[in-house]
């Protein structure tokens, strides 16, 4: 199911991170070279239940918290919307991308569900994907990529140098100078 060039990354965050503000600045550059960068990074926080994800392919905002309910405290995530959000990004997928970029490895996702057909299906399509992990998840994300996985750090620079890898490789087809772990296992 993954892709064994290793076109699978993990944005490995810590509570003191911000890797929505990583992934969008990213993002918004890789668009404006004239890379095609499809997905979603969250915006907004469940605490004041303004929870949402702005498509990086078009920038458009879609709420994903649930409407608040009165007394309640925090938010939930909105399944019926993730899944909205989800097949936006889905369709811009089909239309041709450069990279994917996911939001966040949840529960969902560990489980097989909410974003994790995206990924599964970009990387089928040969289209490199990056997702926020946090540090906490990391054993689950490992389990879930089954260890084909490139781990960054939650940075600029650690992302702009695999993305630089990634896409130089894809562009020119090029055979690796060494053989990888992960292309042992292809």
């Amino acid at each position: 199911m993954f892709d064994a060039q290793c076109d699978l990354a993990a944005l490995v965050y810590d509570d003191h991170d911000d890797p929505d503000a990583v992934l969008r600045d990213f993002a918004a550059e890789l668009n404006a070279q004239g890379f095609r960068a499809i997905g979603m990074v969250q915006a907004g926080q469940c605490a004041d239940s303004s929870l949402s994800a702005v498509l990086v392919h078009s920038g458009e905002t879609l709420l994903l918290a649930q409407d608040p309910v009165p007394g309640a405290a925090g938010c939930k995530l909105d399944l019926a919307r993730l899944q909205d959000a989800g097949t936006r990004v889905a369709g811009a997928l089909e239309a041709g991308a450069d990279i994917l970029i996911v939001n966040r490895f949840g529960k969902r996702e560990r489980d097989g569900k909410g974003l994790a057909y995206l990924i599964e299906r970009a990387l089928d399509a040969d289209i490199p994907v990056v997702i926020a992990v946090s540090r906490k998840s990391f054993a689950d994300w490992i389990t879930f990529a089954g260890g084909m996985s490139v781990k960054l750090a939650c940075d600029r620079h650690a992302l702009d140098a695999w993305w630089r890898r990634v896409s130089l490789r894809n562009a020119a087809q090029i055979t690796p100078d060494h053989v990888t772990v992960c292309e042992v296992f292809k």
